[in-house]
């Protein structure tokens, strides 16, 4: 449980941040904040990406002890990497220093600091989760979580800048794995040069195709921010970010939450089972992770219009439910492509098919910017985004789901989830035009009801049995709880 109570509070604190720094900047230069922070993010998964989903493949309590040169491998191509993009930023810290702190040097050398930190801060996490340490993984996001609202913050109170704000970003995400380092570490071991080499080839050609797919969706909200802030300027940019960010922390959060337990079980019982019940377990996983976030996307809908009144600042207000509304089924079907459809072709190590979604999806994005923004303005860059994300996700489903080697779902569990979420919206949409403060003191609760109620009563995804399995595993004692366990709470289990 220690890996869900961390992401509970990594997401509530990112909200709640997000939402301080873009009130602190202004829209202007938090649209400028959020451009620079979508390049920093593909830099990092250009050159880091490769390394923590090879971690997450690779790494795991058992090859800590017996596989050293796994964690060789991994820790050296990160500090080769990392120091490369450190000394990228120095030098553009150096002439951005003589143009000041908005000009574009300064802006590059934030982001290359945030960069930086990011894929530090992601690798240990990664290991942590590997190792199922869920103890260390909640020490290393509370400290993070902590050193960012500090620093982050602070900077943009003191120092009202977004090349500040981005260094500072990567300085707190750094400083959290830098004092988590002893625990962190591996069992000192001697290098075998030939491993190595063996390593860094199996990382390449298991991460690359990934990565080039990630870096490729990393392109779509850099594509489309600066598109949008070319034609309707950088206040406009800033409303579309802050839009972008709630909405997709407020789906993919739990998503990735889930991966987290799920993907590493699927490893597990490739292990322990091999490859065929590993398969059959990303399909049970694919019921968990569509029963979990539709409701989620359903009632982020919901109570969008109180969630506006009542938390977004006000200068965003307006352009903010107009965005995320249109940005709400993009954003559900990427989390669908990075918590469902992936892990096949990641235990498969086929990831070719990724790239090419992604190239479809990218495609698809580019045709609408070029035919909605007439049609619609600003908003047209919102639908297109969308449009380009549901196109490679029925592109990555089709080729999940058909041929000899097809992916089995439970489809009894997806068409209950479904109509748990349509009748959740039925009885939310009248409350949407209440009062904020009472439409979303009676729209929380009405939603988990109805939505818990199916749930409990039809059993989707199996999730029913699960919660019973562990409140008797409770009353049973510890003794007895660590046994025969085969579902997604054994993961859960060994995080405390």
């Amino acid at each position: 449980m220690a890996v869900i109570c961390a992401f509970v509070l990594n997401a509530g604190l990112n909200f709640v941040l997000g939402l301080l720094i873009a009130k602190l900047l202004g829209p202007a230069d938090f649209g400028l904040f959020a451009l620079a922070t979508a390049g920093a993010i593909v830099a990092n998964t250009v050159l880091f990406e490769w390394l923590r989903l090879s971690a997450t493949r690779f790494y795991s309590a058992r090859v800590r002890d017996q596989e050293p040169w796994i964690r060789q491998g991994l820790d050296r191509a990160y500090a080769v990497l990392g120091a490369g993009l450190l000394a990228a930023a120095l030098v553009c810290a150096g002439f951005g220093v003589e143009a000041g702190p908005e000009s574009r040097a300064a802006i590059t050398a934030g982001a290359g600091v945030a960069a930086f930190g990011i894929g530090v801060f992601d690798y240990h996490a990664a290991l942590a989760r590997a190792r199922f340490d869920g103890g260390l993984y909640f020490r290393l996001v509370a400290i993070k979580n902590a050193l960012a609202f500090v620093l982050m913050a602070g900077t943009a109170w003191l120092l009202p800048q977004p090349a500040w704000v981005l260094a500072a970003a990567g300085l707190s995400q750094f400083l959290a794995a830098a004092i988590l380092w002893r625990p962190m570490r591996d069992p000192v071991s001697p290098r075998l040069r030939v491993r190595l080499a063996e390593t860094w080839r199996l990382f390449l050609a298991y991460g690359l195709p990934l990565i080039a797919a990630n870096a490729i969706y990393q392109l779509l909200p850099f594509l489309n921010r600066g598109t949008i802030a070319a034609q309707a300027g950088l206040a406009e940019a800033g409303y579309f970010a802050l839009a972008a960010d709630v909405t997709t922390r407020s789906i993919g959060t739990l998503g990735t939450a889930l991966d987290l337990l799920l993907f590493q079980l699927a490893v597990r019982v490739e292990e322990e089972e091999g490859r065929a019940a590993a398969e059959a377990q990303v399909g049970r996983n694919v019921g968990v992770v569509v029963a979990l976030l539709l409701p989620c996307a359903v009632g982020f809908w919901a109570i969008l219009p109180a969630l506006q009144a009542l938390v977004v600042p006000e200068a965003y207000r307006g352009p903010f439910a107009s965005y995320a509304g249109l940005m709400i089924p993009g954003f559900f079907c990427l989390a669908m492509m990075n918590f469902a459809l992936n892990p096949i072709f990641q235990i498969r190590r086929r990831t070719l098919p990724v790239i090419a979604a992604a190239l479809v999806g990218l495609a698809v994005d580019a045709l609408g910017l070029w035919l909605l923004p007439p049609l619609m303005g600003p908003e047209g860059i919102a639908a297109a985004q969308t449009a380009g994300l549901a196109a490679a996700t029925g592109f990555l489903a089709l080729r999940a789901l058909t041929g000899p080697q097809r992916l089995r779902l439970p489809w009894r569990d997806l068409l209950m989830a479904g109509i748990a979420c349509a009748a959740m919206a039925l009885c939310l949409v009248p409350l949407r035009h209440l009062e904020p403060v009472r439409a979303l003191a009676v729209s929380l609760p009405l939603g988990f009801l109805v939505v818990g109620g199916f749930t409990w009563v039809l059993d989707i995804a199996g999730l029913r049995t699960l919660i019973a399995a562990r409140l008797a595993a409770r009353r049973a004692g510890p003794s007895k709880a660590g046994t025969g366990r085969t579902g997604p709470d054994a993961i859960a289990n060994d995080s405390h």
